[in-house]
Formats: C-alpha cells, structure tokens, sequence
C-alpha cells in the first residue's frame, strides 16, 4: 500500500489535488501520510480516469467545432475565388496539439495497475520451509546440541563419532562434514544455520519445486578494455545510439538493457573498461551468467582485458570472446588469439573451447541480421545458427520462480532532487511490483515507481528483467542484494537487523585471512584463492607452480590472477569479489592499494623466498601457523640526485617524505612498486656530517649495506618487524 504523498507522485499531481479527489469520493484521511488501500487506489485511478476522459471529449468538441468553421470559411473562399473544393487536394484539418497518445498510454497503466490491485495473485513468502528432515547446523556446534536436535542420547553421537575416528566428549563442537556424516545416518538433511535466516538474505536458500520454475532470460556481461567497442556492440545490437550520448564516449556507469533475440529476450549488462572502473567490472561479473569478453583487433589483449578475463574466471561463467574493428587496416587476429591463449582462453579454431567471434560492431561486419553473433558464430550464417542453437540449449538452463517475492541485486544507484533515492535493480528471482515493500542492503522502503530499461512506467518485472525503482529511504550501494517482503512491517524489522549487524561487522573486519584457512578447510572449503604479483615472469611462474602443488587434507591453491608488477587497487577489488589472500613476491602495495586492503579486510603478504611462501601456505592450511609479524613503516625517503666517490662508490641523495630514518635499521628500494633491493641503512649523512637519524623534511646523503643500484625517483621504505598478537 501506499500513502496520500506516494500515490500524488506517482500519478504527477500534487498533494492538495489528491486531497481534493478524495474529499469529493469520500476517502478519510488525515494528512499525505494517510495509507491508502486498494479500493481507494481503485478509486481514485477511476476518477482521474474519468477527468481525463473527460478533458478529452472537451478537446474532441472543440475540434469538430474548429473543423466546421474552418470548413465554412473555406467553402466562402472557395466561392469567391471560384477554386474548386472537390478537385483540389485532400483537405486535412487544422487542430490544436493533443495529448491522446499519450493520455491513451497513461490509460492503460492505470488499467493495468488497476489489475494487479484488483485480482493480484498471492505471490509465495520468501521464508524458510519448516521441513522435520532438515537439521540445522550453527557454528560452534557441540555434541550434546546436535544430539538434542536429533532427539537422541548423545553418548550414542559420541559413539558413532569413535566409529569415525573422532575422539569427542559431548561438549565439543563439530565441524560441519563430520556432523553431516552423522545426521546422513538418521535419514535427515544438515543444513547451515545462516540458510534459514531470511534477515541473511545474501545466503537465504529458497527451495522452489521444479514446477515452479520457468525459464528465465540469460543475463550476459559485456567486458573489456576501454574503447575497444563494448558499448559500440550493444548500440549495434539494439539499434539505439547509446554510445553517442555518453561523455567522452566511455561508458561512466553500468547499463542494463533487454534485447530479442528470436521471439525470447536476454539481458545485456554494459561494464565500463576504464581500470578506474574495476569494481564495477567485479560486480558485473557475480550477477551474470555469460561474459562476453570484447577485444580490439588493433590494439589486442591489454591489462584491463586481463583483469576482465580474471572476473570472469573467478565467476566461474561461461566465457565468449569477441574480437571486434576487424575492419581497421591494422587490425591483427592472430595477435589477439595468440593473447588469450597466454591468458588462458583457447580459441575454437586452435583446438580450444572459447567461442571467438571476429566482428565490426561500426560496420556490422561478422554480424548477421538477426543480430546472433553476440553469442557465437561468426559471419557464415550456418556456423552462426549451429552455435547459437548451442548456446540456447545452455540458456534454457536458466530458470526462476516468478510467482515469489522478488530478491536481486542493485546494478547503479544515485540521488535525484525531485524523486530522491532512485535505484537500478536486476531482478535475479520471483516478481517485484508496484507498492512491495523491500529491502536493499541496510534499507527497505516501497516501490513507489518502476520502470524498464526503456523509461516506460510498468506494474511488475519478472526474473532477469533491469528495472529502476523509486521509494527508497535512501540512497543503496552498486552490489547491494535485495529482496521484497509482504509487509512493510517486516520489511522494516530485517532493515533494521541486517544495520545492526552491518554496524557490528564494520567494527570487526574479517577478510580472508591466513590464520582462517585452517578454519575455513574445517568448515569444507577445498580451494583456497590467491593473487599472486611478482617483479618479474620468472619469479612469477616459480611461485605459481609451488603453490599450485601445495595439497593439504585434499585442498589446492587457486591462483585466480597471476600478473608481473606491483599490487594495484584492482588486485584488491578482485581478492575481496572473490574471498581471495593477495601474495607479493619482491612487490609492494601502493599507498592506496594498502589503504583499500586495510578498509576490506584483504590480507597482503609480501616474500622475497620462494619456501617461505610455500611453507607459510602449508603451515595456515595445517593450522600450524607460526607467529605473525607485521611491517611497520618508520620512515620513507625520496632519491633525487645520485653522487659518486671513489672510495664509497654510490650515494643516494634523498629527501625524508616521512617518519625518521636510522642507521642500521631495515630498508628496501621500490621502484614502479617492484622492490629491487632489501637490506639495512649503512650510513647517513646531512649536509657534511655523518649523523645516525634524519627526520621528515631534511634532505641527506644514505648508503645501502652492499647496494650500488639506485635511481633518480626510487622510494627507500625504512621499516621494522612487529609481532602480532594472536
């Protein structure tokens, strides 16, 4: 339901005008805020209705008496001047502009929100199903809770767990797989706590029956580096100008659009290629269920191609590649084949599975007339229906439950002066409509609006349709999940549950950690994410190979990005999207990689010896995780003038940035975030006397113990190992 003000809104009338239709039909209110129910919506929607039916038959009056004066005066003429009427060309008459088109549209969404208001069909709660079979498991179980659970003694539990080989007395907690195991045997289901709680509606399950679920359209994302034609394809795709409306002509937000595609739609995300933009591009990639990954004949595979085949990687969606200004002079396939091939995306045609498409998104080349080539094929139209039909078959995979509550995830959001909060949302199961009161991250309030991706006003959006909403409290986050309720009462309620618990965690950050491998393996995880970053190709394959070998209790390392260079503000994005450990070999993180890292809870761990990381990964993984230290950043100098003397060869001439610098204490040279040196102060000099410390300000002369390498425009870190406390 909806108040007085909303409903004001949403028919474009003011509040006093409302008022005023409802003193006349006799609706009781008591200021804008007053509920409305259905018979009054009803009610009200008639007698605007009625209004303009009644306008426009004023209009139509008007005009057939315009038309007949006109008619008159042109009969007069006709006589005078003796111009024959019949004989001449068709009269068309004259009358003033109408708005019949579009009072006719506004008619017929109040009829059909009429409809849903009148015979709206009871959609299902999203609600935990009360199954006698299901047994419910909270973390920090014990032996004697599970027993009480399943209604049994829990010397018997203890007993099946010596069977097992687990020695427990009834006070110890069970992991999850063992208790599993155990439930199994009394003919019932384990199920996670969190999977019952719909105030946790990021891991709520909701079970629908096959009968249920009807095919839903796919969702597919566009990725790729900036300007190699993303948005250019879409526009091609839908034959709209998209593109050319966009500042600077680089897409600044995420787009949402439907398309046909043979009678059934699919929905197209449209990710910025900026690398500002990664964030989105990690977003776009845990709401989709195909990528289409577009890379520039002339340009090939560039650093933001890569980090968009890693989001799509650690989605774990279905890849299609697009190699697109095929009809440049300079364009190179080969080039660009044999660079996805390096980043692990075998083409079709060179023994692989990655459908390659070779277009023209300016010129419409490689894309036939039903605009097919999007999901496979290339220019030979046979080629392109025997892939597509492929494709298809994988599509109707893709299934929800429309007559639900609705539960999806926000694509873009942002303020508006007049309507305030105003969301894009991408419906991923059940039907929003009008009035459903929802929840969206820490906020809830009613669907006081929504329309398509044409801007078109509608009464409800079913699974894999992008809608913008109005009716929010306030403004939510680009990723944050949603989901409808039946009444705003418990809307409100999980609102304010899921703050309290986002205030409680904001508190305590928890990233993926080393010290939680141990226990993340306990609770069944059997692959562990890492991004790994090396200062060179050598180290970085040396690194990657030890670590995919590492095998403990059946769990492997996945190193989800391997890539040469110091570790960027992308590297955190992707360890966050994908609960990953980000590991440095001979690297640095930059100043706002760290403070990112520091914000999210990713953890960074920097080496300079290989065993060292394996054993640190083996050790986490045993839970035998030796003490940790962390570095603390005591001091930071600038070279900018290097000065050589025969007796002491080098000196780096530097300015203290930051902190203080003494003699002996550790430093280490990072250059382009690649470290090249790591050792200790040999001597410092100010001005022309030797001194043990410099400050934040002075400028002074440093020598490295046993480093001759510097460079105009390194930054020497001075630093110091503090054990942290466990």
């Amino acid at each position: 339901m909806m108040n007085i003000e909303d409903y004001a809104l949403d028919v474009g009338k003011t509040v006093e005008e409302i008022k005023a239709l409802c003193d006349k039909i006799g609706i009781e209110y008591k200021d804008e805020t007053t509920p409305l129910d259905e018979t009054d919506i009803i009610l009200l929607d008639n007698e605007l209705q009625d209004q303009e039916d009644y306008v426009e038959g004023d209009i139509e009056d008007l005009e057939s008496k315009y038309e007949e004066e006109v008619m008159d005066k042109a009969e007069e003429l006709a006589m005078d001047t003796k111009f024959d009427l019949d004989n001449s060309t068709s009269f068309e008459k004259v009358k003033p502009k109408s708005q019949k088109k579009n009072d006719s549209k506004k008619a017929d969404f109040f009829k059909e929100r009429k409809k849903i208001y009148k015979h709206r069909e009871k959609l299902k709660k999203n609600e935990a199903t009360q199954d006698d079979n299901v047994v419910l498991y909270k973390d920090g179980m014990t032996v004697s809770e599970l027993a009480e659970v399943l209604g049994v003694p829990a010397v018997e539990l203890v007993k099946k767990l010596m069977g097992l080989g687990v020695m427990a007395n009834v006070n110890q907690s069970i992991d999850f797989e063992t208790a599993e195991i155990i439930v199994a045997d009394y003919n019932k289901t384990l199920k996670k706590e969190e999977t019952a709680d719909i105030s946790n509606f990021e891991n709520f399950e909701i079970e629908d029956k096959d009968e249920d679920l009807v095919e839903r359209p796919p969702v597919v994302t566009i990725m790729g580096h900036v300007d190699h034609g993303k948005t250019t394809l879409l526009d091609f795709i839908r034959k709209s100008n998209v593109a050319s409306g966009e500042a600077g002509g680089i897409t600044q937000a995420i787009g949402a659009y439907s398309v046909n595609y043979n009678g059934k739609k699919i929905t197209f995300i449209d990710t910025p290629g900026h690398a500002a933009f990664t964030e989105m591009r990690a977003r776009g990639a845990s709401i989709t269920d195909i990528v289409i990954i577009i890379v520039a004949a002339d340009d090939g595979v560039m650093p933001q191609t890569v980090e968009a085949i890693d989001h799509a990687k650690a989605a774990g969606v279905p890849i299609i590649v697009a190699i697109n200004k095929i009809d440049k002079p300079d364009a190179n396939v080969d080039r660009v084949m044999t660079g996805l091939v390096e980043h692990g995306l075998t083409p079709e045609e060179w023994g692989g599975d990655v459908i390659v498409n070779k277009i023209s998104a300016a010129t419409g080349e490689g894309i036939n007339e039903d605009k097919t080539t999007i999901v496979g094929g290339n220019s030979n139209t046979e080629k392109i229906q025997s892939r597509v039909a492929g494709i298809r078959e994988e599509m109707q995979e893709y299934k929800a439950n429309p007559s639900r509550y609705a539960s999806g995830v926000v694509i873009e959001s942002k303020k508006n002066s007049k309507v305030g909060s105003v969301a894009t949302l991408l419906i991923q199961n059940g039907t929003l409509r009008l009035g459903d009161p929802i929840v969206v991250g820490t906020i809830y309030g009613k669907v006081r609006t929504l329309k398509n991706d044409l801007g078109q006003n509608i009464v409800e959006a079913a699974p894999s349709t992008p809608v913008e909403v109005t009716g929010l409290s306030d403004v939510p986050n680009a990723g944050d999940m949603f989901m409808a309720f039946e009444s705003e009462k418990q809307a409100k309620h999980i609102a304010d549950e899921r703050a309290l618990r986002a205030k409680e965690k904001d508190t305590n950050l928890s990233g993926m950690s080393l010290e939680d491998l141990f226990g993340r393996i306990q609770e069944g995880v059997k692959e562990i994410n890492v991004v790994l970053k090396a200062d060179v190709n050598g180290s970085l394959e040396a690194v990657k190979g030890a670590l995919e070998k590492i095998d403990v209790e059946g769990v492997k390392i996945n190193v989800i990005r391997g890539a040469v260079g110091g570790i960027t503000e992308s590297d955190i994005v992707l360890a966050r999207a994908s609960d990953a450990i980000i590991i440095g070999f001979n690297v640095r993180a930059n100043s706002q990689a760290q403070d990112d890292a520091k914000e999210y809870g990713v953890e960074i761990r920097t080496y300079d010896i290989i065993y060292k990381v394996v054993e640190d990964m083996e050790d986490a993984m045993k839970g035998m995780l030796d003490p940790e230290y962390e570095e603390q950043i005591t001091g930071k100098l600038e070279v900018r003038q290097i000065f050589k003397f025969s007796k002491v060869g080098l000196i780096a001439g530097c300015h203290v940035v930051s902190g203080v610098v003494r003699n002996n204490e550790k430093a280490r040279i990072i250059r382009d975030d690649v470290v090249v040196y790591n050792g200790s102060v040999n001597t410092l000099q100010h001005e022309k006397d030797q001194v043990k410390e410099v400050t934040k300000g002075m400028d002074c002369g440093i020598t490295l113990t046993n480093c001759q390498d510097y460079k105009e425009g390194d930054i020497i870190e001075i630093y110091d190992l503090v054990e942290i406390k466990r």
